[in-house]
């Protein structure tokens, strides 16, 4: 994952257009949406988790909601890709 600073309001972006630079070198959708992706399950876990200190788990819930924005960033990006006419 790119780190990021809560202050740029374009990290999401950037980091969804670093994995739509792999897609378009012949990276699987799939396979990079999954290594963007958190899921649900993991959150839940992550929550349930009895040692995690309130800041942390707040910090847990912003990675999740971050990571859910850079997925549909991608999937936006992956979608406009496939939709364009090819000049043949």
């Amino acid at each position: 994952m790119i780190t990021t600073d809560d202050t740029d309001p374009l990290a999401p972006q950037r980091e969804a257009a670093f994995f739509y630079g792999l897609f378009l070198r012949g990276h699987a959708a799939e396979e990079l949406r999954q290594d963007i992706d958190v899921p649900r399950n993991t959150l839940d876990k992550w929550m349930k988790a009895r040692d995690y200190e309130p800041r942390f788990r707040e910090s847990l819930r912003r990675v999740y909601s971050y990571r859910k924005q850079v997925l549909a960033i991608f999937d936006g990006l992956v979608l406009n890709e496939q939709n364009r006419p090819r000049l043949q």
